[in-house]
């Protein structure tokens, strides 16, 4: 098994990729974590150690050190080091009852913020147009952010609602039912499609998980009262954390 200081050779940190060295830094760590060559308990060299290894600024070392502590993946016992933490604890989401996101975390006590990634008013595809039952000329608003639940990226959102329900994208702020709720338009009942993917690249990145790492793909689609669609919305969450939880009871005909 690699030990934690050959990680850190000048050689695993080099790569292709466009983004900042304190980026690369935490996703070595994360990689190897996942790879099986760091485990729960090992001692991370120090910040200076680490920043002679990679020639790189201790300031870079200490950023990226900062956020995997905040994001449960390190701990640091003060005048001891830095160490690998126990696995986060995963959450729970149950298939039956049709929530938001915002609320799913807030049960938790959990905080959410998002990075939008996107949001617009625009034509919809072929797909979008059959799932939510559109007429021609018929627009969508599209929001497609990064969702986060306690400073940690949980997941990959893509809404899609008919504009007549959500005219302006740009005022949706935090919970998109909450929006949809002040217009009148909240989705009473949904269908849920999930089956597991692996991450591509820029997906990856964007969860800061290693390329390849496994993810649940979920499609959604919600209807209003009166039976019409108001939201299709295609999600990317993150294996490591969820999972997803459903009753089964057994049909009073075929009890003995």
């Amino acid at each position: 098994m690699t030990g934690p200081h050959e990680l850190f050779a000048v050689n695993r940190f080099r790569d292709a990729r466009n983004a900042p060295l304190y980026a690369k830094l935490k996703r070595l760590v994360r990689q190897a974590i996942v790879a099986g060559k760091l485990a729960e308990g090992d001692a991370i060299p120090g910040e200076r150690e680490v920043a002679q290894m990679l020639k790189i600024s201790r300031v870079t070392v200490r950023k990226a050190f900062s956020e995997l502590v905040a994001e449960g993946v390190l701990r640091q016992r003060r005048g001891s080091g830095t160490y690998v933490a126990s696995p986060a604890r995963r959450i729970e989401q149950p298939l039956s009852r049709l929530t938001s996101f915002t609320e799913d975390m807030e049960l938790r006590g959990l905080e959410t913020d998002a990075d939008w990634l996107d949001r617009s008013v625009g034509l919809p595809t072929p797909e979008e147009v059959l799932k939510l039952g559109l007429s021609p000329g018929e627009r969508v608003s599209r929001l497609h952010r990064l969702r986060r639940a306690g400073g940690v990226p949980m997941a990959i959102e893509l809404a899609v609602v008919p504009q007549k329900f959500l005219p302006d994208p740009h005022r949706v702020r935090g919970s998109l039912y909450a929006s949809l709720h002040g217009r009148g338009a909240r989705p009473v009942r949904a269908l849920q499609r999930l089956h597991a993917v692996a991450l591509a690249r820029q997906q990856a990145e964007l969860l800061q998980l290693p390329d390849g790492s496994p993810a649940l793909s979920i499609e959604r689609l919600s209807y209003r009262p009166d039976g019409r669609a108001v939201e299709y919305t295609r999600s990317l969450y993150r294996g490591d954390s969820y999972d997803f939880v459903a009753e089964l009871t057994i049909a009073p005909e075929a009890r003995p």
